[in-house]
């Protein structure tokens, strides 16, 4: 697990989907790490992670949006291949955990208990070879055997360039090369760079390292070469040869002794790889700032996207908070409004209640005070009349003469008994008439006093109602006004939200574009400078091959040489010998002819190998750069491509909450026109009733009361008749 933690930190071949777009929607568990298990499997079994070849900001879209990884091989066991698939389950929750893992086949099989013991010490003697051929290279870099000629030389270091490229394939197919893609440096480099320091460790003892703790420490003799400003370090265990061992300074040693103490474990890496990781981990630097920076940003629009959600949700809390104060403010006044027409309503009730007890009091002393004005007057005019009476009577008593005194005294005293009697009579059907007429017009003032208390409460529940009506409608349009306010705030909100996420969005593409044409920019170099390092290298194999050519051609030169000798003993042993000066002479020509003839073709062979050989590297180089110019090409159309998908999906997105918000606000107005209607519905329903109770409880109180008046003999009072009007 070592190798994807080093390279989760710049690169997002480990990553799990859920850790991706958590840059996005929100956090993960610790089921990352399973997925990060199935692809280093991969990584062991393929010698690289899925998408290893892609650039960083591509293979992020593709981890996310396409389906779960899986091996390409069919040599592996099924065991295997459903463990690698149970680890990349993409959904988290269908994912295993740690110890259902363990639980699995291919955890609990038996297997090899050595398997990975030969493994490293197979890989430890290649590496021990592969240091021993590079420091016989070093070797004789640092110190020029002369013995040797320059053919010797070349074809030495032919056979050890070989040699060592074997060597270097045996290696990697021992183990996995964890360096980004792009970034690894040629063979040829490794062999030939001198500036950077190499350790060569020879291990003594036979039994592995992971087995014994106590026999780690590596057992080898090194002496030190100083040679300018490097510092080569060598084991000589196992060379026999005598080597000058010059005095190391003390700076040198305590260098020499920095490396001893951090190497002081057994390698199964060699030091050329070592130098050559070091070397790749100062190039990733650039794509892990690069890809930290990417994170860091998609972190940072997403707090700024949550920021401003929180924000436009305090916004509209706020908002809703002071609508619900308002309308809560409007219930309280119109409950107080009412309160107060209630009052009002019965204080006007009890100042008519006394206005009519007065206006009925004095009514009564009104009438009784003409009664009595009337009955003083009536008794006023019998008296008068009496008298008259009188006085006729005793003018006709007096007239007749006839008559006894006696008999005249008792007729007057009879008449003024009847006089008085029917005066008596006729004061107490007076009096009987204003009793009468009191109690009847007493009757009909309390009548009207009833009428128009009727009148009143009609008046005060016209008033109750025709205000509870304003104040309905003032709510309703309250309400209106809330919800187009409301309407206008979350549209408002959710323009800005999606503005933001578009321009965060657009950001991000133009940063995953720079970074991608950073990338191929950083690609075109690297190959730039490998057709450098094949130009360079160039010179040698020509050289290398004009050696050879030189070879034959001295060795066509030495044939030749012997068949003109043969030649030329032959002919001088058959012609005569006078003829032996003109023969040598043909001979020497001949011989020149076709030495010239031999040098004509050796130049013409070096100058069609230096151009066949141009034209091979220059057709290799054209082909790699058009192969890089189309692959560079596919990853900026599959980057644009992902990125028109995130677009149009944002979009689609965006027109979804905008129709998503259409409907809820539709609905919302919905729902407030249509309690408007039932709240108009119930309070008209409410006045009709309370008005129909009214007027019931007003004609019962008439009847009720005409009844009275006609059980109490007051059949002909005048009714008024109450107007039934639709108060509406």
């Amino acid at each position: 697990m070592a190798s994807p933690a080093n390279s989760f930190v710049g690169t997002p071949y480990w990553m799990a989907p859920e850790v991706i777009l958590a840059m996005d929607e929100g956090q993960y568990d610790g089921k990352v790490d399973i997925w990060s298990l199935g692809i280093t499997c991969i990584e062991l079994a393929e010698r690289k992670p899925p998408l290893f070849n892609m650039n960083a900001m591509s293979a992020l879209y593709h981890i996310a949006q396409n389906d779960s990884p899986t091996l390409q091989s069919n040599e592996w066991t099924d065991s295997f291949r459903r463990f690698v698939d149970y680890c990349l389950q993409k959904i988290p929750q269908e994912r295993p955990t740690s110890a259902e893992l363990l639980r699995h086949d291919f955890v609990r099989r038996d297997r090899p208990l050595r398997v990975l013991i030969d493994l490293i010490q197979r890989t430890k003697d290649a590496v021990r070879e592969l240091d021993n051929l590079q420091y016989r290279k070093m070797k004789k870099i640092l110190f020029q055997e002369t013995r040797n000629g320059p053919l010797n030389e070349s074809q030495e270091d032919e056979e050890d360039s070989e040699h060592g490229t074997s060597l270097i394939r045996e290696m990697d197919s021992l183990g996995s090369n964890h360096s980004i893609p792009s970034m690894s440096v040629s063979t040829g480099s490794q062999s030939s760079s001198v500036n950077s320091m190499q350790e060569v460790m020879d291990e003594n003892s036979s039994e592995p390292i992971m087995m014994h703790d106590d026999e780690s420490t590596v057992n080898s003799s090194s002496s030190i070469v100083p040679k300018k400003d490097h510092v080569f370090i060598r084991d000589e265990a196992g060379h026999g040869d005598p080597r000058p061992e010059p005095r190391p300074t003390q700076s040198v040693q305590s260098q020499a002794l920095h490396y001893r103490n951090r190497e002081r474990f057994a390698t199964i890496k060699s030091a050329s790889l070592v130098t050559r990781q070091i070397h790749e981990h100062e190039q990733e630097n650039e794509l892990r700032e690069q890809m930290s920076g990417y994170k860091r940003m998609r972190r940072q629009h997403q707090k700024q996207l949550i920021a401003l959600e929180n924000k436009l949700k305090a916004e509209m809390d706020e908002h809703r908070l002071k609508l619900q104060k308002e309308v809560e403010t409007h219930a309280n006044n119109s409950s107080i409004e009412l309160e107060k027409l209630a009052k009002k309503q019965v204080a006007i009730i009890e100042k008519e209640a006394k206005v009519a007890a007065a206006d009925e009091k004095k009514f009564q002393q009104q009438i009784l005070a003409q009664q009595k004005k009337d009955l003083t007057t009536f008794l006023e005019s019998q008296k008068k009349q009496y008298k008259i009476c009188k006085e006729k009577i005793k003018e006709e008593m007096n007239e007749d003469h006839s008559t006894p005194k006696k008999e005249k005294q008792e007729r007057i005293s009879k008449h003024k008994e009847n006089l008085q009697h029917t005066q008596a009579e006729e004061e107490a059907h007076l009096l009987t008439q204003q009793r009468l007429y009191y109690d009847k017009n007493c009757r009909f003032f309390k009548r009207k006093i009833m009428i128009k208390r009727h009148e009143v409460e009609q008046q005060n529940i016209r008033e109750e109602l025709n205000k509870k009506r304003t104040q309905k409608e003032m709510e309703h349009a309250m309400l209106i006004r809330h919800d187009e306010s409301t309407r206008e705030l979350e549209y408002r909100q959710l323009h800005t939200l999606q503005k933001l996420r578009m321009d965060l969005i657009r950001l991000q593409h133009q940063t995953e574009l720079e970074n991608q044409l950073e990338y191929n920019k950083r690609r075109e170099r690297e190959l730039h400078r490998k057709h450098v390092m094949e130009l360079r290298q160039q010179p040698k194999n020509l050289k290398a091959m004009e050696m050879q050519i030189k070879k034959q051609f001295q060795d066509t030169c030495k044939v030749q040489t012997k068949q003109y000798k043969a030649l030329k003993n032959h002919q001088l042993e058959v012609t005569p010998k006078n003829e032996h000066k003109t023969i040598l002479k043909t001979l020497k020509d001949e011989q020149t002819r076709k030495l010239a003839i031999l040098a004509e073709q050796y130049e013409q062979s070096i100058n069609e190998m230096m151009a066949s050989q141009a034209l091979r590297l220059d057709e290799a180089q054209e082909a790699e750069c058009q192969a890089l110019r189309l692959q560079l090409q596919q990853e900026m159309e599959l980057l644009n491509a992902y990125q028109s998908k995130i677009k149009m999906q944002t979009e689609a997105q965006h027109e979804r909450e905008l129709q998503k918000l259409e409907q809820r606000v539709s609905l919302r107005r919905a729902h407030l026109e249509q309690k408007i209607e039932e709240e108009l519905a119930a309070l008209q329903k409410e006045r009709s009733e309370r008005i129909k109770y009214l007027l019931e409880r007003q004609e019962r109180e008439i009847e009720t009361f005409d009844m009275e008046s006609l059980r109490m003999g007051f059949g002909n009072l005048v009714t008024l008749d109450f107007p039934k009007e639709d108060y509406r």
